[in-house]
């Protein structure tokens, strides 16, 4: 069995934004050498999401106003901000998003449905964080 492992790096310029990272998972899955297994994106970070959904804008938009709405941005709303943080909301929408994906390798490429793409979504950026990538299978 083989095993491959990377880390990505994300630095966003907003504070919360989505971006698309399929090109980057699929060029570590290209470096393993793997043709069949599974393939593990995991967010390392409390405060962003890996998440599998639609490359459409509008939806992208949609799910910051969407966690927006449920956890929204505020400094003195939060128990967790009285520990001298400022991201309790951040916590709370990379719950909702959720923290890793895992996609099936079939014939050395990610096995996706038709509009599947893998995100990274950053709920509290402008700072670098890490994203792991790996590969197990034959």
């Amino acid at each position: 069995m083989k095993s491959h492992t990377a880390y990505l790096t994300f630095s966003t310029a907003e504070r919360c934004e989505i971006v698309n990272i399929t090109g980057q998972v699929e060029a570590e899955l290209a470096k393993s050498g793997v043709r069949e297994g599974l393939c593990l994106v995991n967010a390392m970070h409390i405060t962003a999401s890996v998440f599998i959904n639609d490359d459409e804008p509008g939806l992208h938009r949609d799910f910051l106003k969407w966690t927006e709405k449920l956890a929204p941005y505020d400094l003195r709303g939060y128990e967790h901000n009285r520990t001298g943080e400022d991201n309790g909301d951040s916590h709370l929408k990379r719950t909702l998003m959720g923290r890793e994906v895992v996609v099936a390798v079939t014939k050395g490429r990610l096995d996706f449905g038709p509009w599947e793409r893998i995100f990274y979504g950053e709920f509290d950026g402008q700072r670098s964080k890490r994203v792991l990538v790996k590969i197990i299978g034959e």
